[in-house]
Formats: structure tokens, sequence, C-alpha cells
């Protein structure tokens, strides 16, 4: 009997839901709604994580080579950095303002882990000469994503030399491999089904970057921020026009692409309307987390459904690549 394959993008559920506790966090902090909801959210995220963690590692100890067989995947490997990234996110804003101390150790073991996988993946990528086409928006998770979550972490639990210096590193990582990237989405085939998700991740880096810069900023709305604001309307944008692909893709764990993505946009749309506060910018509140809240509730409901009926890790088509859920 095969055994099911467990993806490496398990982890982006663990990710997403403490996008979403820091989306709620964001708008506690602002007076709007009970922080407590947030950490709660990412107390949620915590025990997803530790069970993804154990359903991965059950699956890579059941058979010899599978952990550097998904290492080595030049499709499937960004995925693995989220293991990493996520528990910075849930140290910085569930645990640190009830235990400083222990809430930083985590940050700065995670960084360090972050920052050494990152340059590990990307060495990996250098001698295993990855193909254009295998290519896709995943591969800003490790430096891109983990560099600017380093920031923002590093940043609130007091560490804020460190936190510059992760900023440059996700920063410059994002205007390298982000040319590299979008040349491939606008020159190359369309990515197969499996990974369309992925895409959502274009929304992500301007939003997290957003986000990081706050963490250092004091939350002040500048030159950089507004910057940052104006290429992330773009991607926002440009989203819009590929809602006709994802209309016709069938729930995956692949889905769970689109949670972080758009909660991080969330976040960073929250600041901006506590930063300037337009008439009604608390209805405006209210709706910005309705909506995110409805849509990582809706997918993480589909995932208990699918997860009862066996469908969660069904295998993609054979066209699509062993690796590429």
């Amino acid at each position: 009997m095969a055994v099911q394959r467990v993806p490496l993008n398990v982890f982006s559920m663990a990710f997403g839901l403490a996008g979403l506790g820091g989306t709620w966090v964001t708008a506690g902090q602002a007076g709007h709604v009970p922080v407590t909801v947030g950490r709660a959210l990412i107390g949620l995220a915590a025990v997803v994580w530790l069970v993804s963690v154990g359903w991965y590692l059950r699956y890579v100890c059941g058979g010899r080579g599978r952990l550097r067989a998904d290492l080595e995947d030049p499709v499937a490997s960004p995925f693995a950095s989220l293991a990493l990234i996520a528990p910075m996110l849930m140290a910085s804003l569930g645990l640190a303002p009830y235990s400083p101390t222990a809430g930083k150790i985590l940050v700065d073991v995670f960084l360090v882990l972050t920052v050494l996988f990152a340059g590990w993946l990307t060495g990996q990528w250098i001698v295993g000469h990855v193909e254009l086409d295998q290519m896709h928006p995943g591969y800003y998770l490790p430096a891109v994503a983990g560099g600017l979550v380093a920031c923002a972490s590093a940043a609130r639990v007091g560490q804020t030399l460190l936190a510059v210096v992760m900023f440059g590193f996700g920063v410059i990582s994002w205007f390298i491999l982000g040319s590299v990237v979008t040349g491939r989405l606008l020159h190359r085939p369309r990515l197969p089904a499996p990974l369309l998700p992925t895409m959502a991740i274009e929304v992500a880096p301007p939003a997290i970057a957003s986000v990081a810069f706050f963490a250092l900023d004091m939350g002040r709305v500048d030159f950089i921020a507004a910057s940052l604001a104006g290429y992330g309307l773009l991607m926002v944008i440009v989203q819009l026009r590929l809602l006709p692909l994802y209309a016709r893709l069938r729930f995956t764990v692949a889905t769970w692409a689109f949670t972080f993505s758009w909660a991080v946009v969330a976040t960073t749309t929250l600041h901006w309307i506590d930063a300037g506060k337009p008439a009604g910018h608390v209805v405006y509140t209210y709706l910005v987390l309705g909506a995110i809240t409805v849509l990582i509730g809706g997918i993480a409901a589909r995932t208990v459904l699918a997860l009862a009926r066996g469908e969660l890790l069904r295998p993609p088509s054979p066209a699509s690549g062993a690796n590429s859920s």
C-alpha cells in the first residue's frame, strides 16, 4: 500500500492562521476589537503548527530519503521554510506579550534557523540548476518572507538593529527574486494548476515589507511606507485579473497560499486606516477584518471537511508533477 505523501506546503495552514491572528492583534491594538481574539488565533496557529510538524515528521521518518528529496525538489522545497517562519510570528505576537524573554528567545532561535535555511536553499538552487519553468512565487518564501517576518518579529521584541539587518535581508532578496519570478510568469508557459494558488503570494512581499517597516518605524506613514503601498496596490489589482483562474481550481492544501498573503494585505490596510483615520474609519476596519476572517475561516472550514473525507492530500494529476501540490 502506497504511503500518502505529506507535502511541505502543509505548513502554510499554521502560517495563514498566524497571519489572521496578526490582523486581529493589529485591530485590537487600535482599540477596535479585543486583542485577546488575535492572540487566541495565534494559539490555534501554534497548535496547527505542532500537528503539522508531527504529521510531516511521521511521513519523512517512514521512508529513507524522503526529507532529502523534498529539500532538493526545485518546486516543493521553498515551502519548507514556512515551518521556521511561522514560529517567529507566533512568538512575537502571541508569546512575547506574556513572557518577553521566552518570546525573544524563540524569535532569535527561529530567526537564525530561517536565515541558515534560506542561505542553504539559495545555494541548493544554484548548484541544482533550477529550470526557469520550475520557479513560482513560492520562491519568495525562504528569504523574502523569512527576512521580512524576522524583521517585524525582532522589532516587536525590542531588537531594532537586528530588525534593520533582516529588513535588508528580505527587501534585497525581494528585488532580486522578484525580477526572476515575474519574468518567468510573463514569458514562460502558465503555471500548472496545482501551483496557480502560489500567484496569490505576489501580493505578499510589499505587504510584509510594509508591516515590517511599520514595526520598525512605530507605525508612521512616510515616503518608504507610501512607496511600498504603491507597489502593493498594483499587485492587488493584478489579483483581480487572476480571479477567473482561481475560480476554476479545486480545493487542496495549496489553497492555503491565499491565506497569509491576504492576511498581511489586510494588516497593512488596517495600519493605513488607523494612521489616516478617514471618515468612517471604524466601519472600514470592521469590513477589512470581516472580509479576511470570512476568507480564512472558510478555507479552514473547507480544510476540516476535506480532512474528514480523506481528500485534503489527494495527489495532483500526473501532468502536474508529484511535488507541486
